[in-house]
């Protein structure tokens, strides 16, 4: 969350971003009530104070009547205090939703729009868009639902049976796909110096909270766990930032960059149509994710370094994409600014369009503020809000959409990319 001081001192620029994001917050009411607080404050410690005076001068009086007078003087300030620290809990509880729903400010960059038709496709990836998978290049390309169940690769209809739509199976050569998949994006994390961690599939809800994710109530898009303060993740996003939830770390150590490997889940609700078929849009998928927590000067950085690492991953893979700006009201409430990989997928719509498959995050100390996630400088006292990014590497599922579609033959069978091929053990997927 934004800083309750910056959020008083520059109210008029705190309004301008919430309009450009879209977002309804309070603003002039936090800032009401935020002036109210103070004064509370004020007077509480005032109560306190002369309370103190007269719980010192009981012992002091001369006479009967007057000790019983000055312990009556006492008993009502003290019930004043009371009255007045009640009304301040209650306005601070409020003044936290009401700053808890301000959003990130907005890079200066990012442009400007109400949606993901505002955003900025802002370069291409190395691998050109395979024209052999047009009609004109001797077949017609078939999605990756159809591939799935013709090379018995996916399992919709069993996935279905044992949890309902949008969960599935994956089978052989798929299952060493996808374990192919996490190898390869670890390696190339582990060698640009992530510490490999596999997370936790459950997070407590102040954790998710902290990173910006609700873990309740008809917006969520998260499973929680009946009669427990538990919900399942969404992203190793929401335990790698908890790992440092109430720590202070030196500065000496940062940055600090951890890879992620973890199962995701998703509610999804409202998700449908023919662009959200099979794979795409799931409600349980693998995922490796970075994250990094860093110095505020090092984060722009670090952001940059993400995106150059997504490429990396899949210009490796060879599959065709596009860097997207993303617009401000596209923007998640953490985010800072954000970066996505759409690649093409021959299956999407009539003659193929791109899909998201990455996307990358600076939320600058906005996370960390919710987490009390802090670095102390050697030789300054006090101690700073970290800043904290994330990004993925492969999202499971969507990468083998993807692979599926774009390495597709025309006699059925599917090639494997040449990265993967070590980890696979084979060159060709055939029924």
């Amino acid at each position: 969350m934004l800083d309750r001081k910056f959020i008083l001192e520059n109210a008029d620029a705190v309004k301008l971003n919430c309009a450009n994001r879209h977002v309804t917050a309070d603003v002039d009411g936090f800032v009401k009530l935020e002036t109210e607080r103070k004064a509370l404050q004020q007077d509480l410690e005032r109560l306190q104070t002369e309370a103190n005076a007269v719980s010192k001068s009981i012992g002091q009086a001369k006479t009967p009547e007057e000790r019983e007078s000055k312990k009556e003087e006492g008993r009502q300030l003290r019930e004043k205090s009371g009255e007045l620290r009640a009304k301040l809990d209650a306005v601070e509880e409020e003044l936290d939703r009401l700053q808890r729903s301000i959003p990130n400010m907005a890079h200066p960059d990012a442009p400007i729009g109400a949606d993901d038709t505002s955003n900025l496709r802002r370069s291409l990836g190395k691998t050109p868009i395979p024209q052999f998978l047009t009609e004109q290049g001797g077949f017609k390309a078939v999605d990756h639902v159809v591939l799935g169940e013709k090379l018995d690769l996916i399992d919709f209809e069993a996935g279905a049976r044992v949890a309902g739509a949008g969960f599935y199976f994956l089978k052989n050569e798929a299952v060493l796909l996808e374990l192919a998949l996490q190898r390869y994006a670890a390696g190339i994390l582990q060698t640009a110096g992530f510490t490999l961690t596999a997370t936790p599939d459950l997070a407590r809800n102040e954790v998710l909270q902290g990173t910006g994710y609700i873990p309740r109530g008809p917006e969520t898009q998260i499973y929680s766990i009946d009669g427990t303060d538990l919900s399942l993740v969404a992203t190793a996003e929401i335990p790698l930032g908890g790992m440092l939830a109430g720590q202070t770390v030196d500065a000496e150590t940062l940055p600090i960059r951890l890879c992620g490997i973890s199962h995701c889940f998703r509610t999804e609700a409202g998700a449908a149509g023919r662009a959200s078929r099979g794979l795409y849009r799931v409600h349980q998928f693998t995922k490796v994710e970075m994250f990094a927590f860093t110095l505020p000067e090092q984060s722009e950085a670090m952001h940059q370094e993400m995106l150059a690492l997504e490429c990396q991953i899949f210009d490796g893979l060879g599959i065709p994409y596009q860097v997207v700006d993303t617009a401000t009201g596209d923007l998640g409430g953490p985010a800072y600014r954000k970066f996505d990989l759409e690649a093409w997928m021959p299956g999407r719509g009539e003659a193929g369009e791109y899909g998201e498959v990455t996307s990358t995050s600076n939320c600058t100390d906005y996370q960390a503020r919710r987490l009390n996630a802090r670095f102390r400088m050697k030789g300054e006292k006090g101690t700073k809000f970290l800043h904290t990014l994330n990004g993925t590497a492969i999202a499971i599922s969507r990468a083998l959409v993807a692979i599926l579609e774009l390495y597709q033959q025309k006699d059925g069978s599917v090639s494997v990319p040449e990265v993967l091929r070590p980890f696979v053990g084979k060159d060709v997927i055939r029924r």
